[in-house]
């Protein structure tokens, strides 16, 4: 019996954990950055848009930047696009 009840509380915790974990991540959005001579693609998701396009831009940047001075150099380049959306969702990593 211990075992079932067991069983049922984490049957229901991790229901619980992915449905928060859909809620928080309701948008996907994809972001191209040319940086230092290097072009990369990435994708990122969040609750909003704007986490989404943050999110995207953080993982583009640590693949073009080293180091905190490009980091934050690279976080303030313009993006060559941004793509938010069903089109967006990609495989993960897949550059253009």
């Amino acid at each position: 019996m211990r075992l079932v009840v067991g069983f049922a509380l984490v049957l229901a915790f991790a229901a619980a954990l992915w449905m928060a974990t859909l809620r928080e991540t309701a948008v996907s959005c994809e972001v191209c950055l040319d940086f230092d001579g290097a072009s990369v693609c990435r994708s990122g998701v969040g609750a909003d848009r704007s986490a989404a396009l943050q999110s995207a831009r953080s993982t583009a940047c640590a693949v073009l930047a080293n180091g905190v001075t490009r980091g934050m150099r690279c976080q303030r380049t313009p993006a060559r696009s941004e793509v938010c959306g069903p089109e967006a969702a990609r495989s993960p990593g897949e550059g253009r």
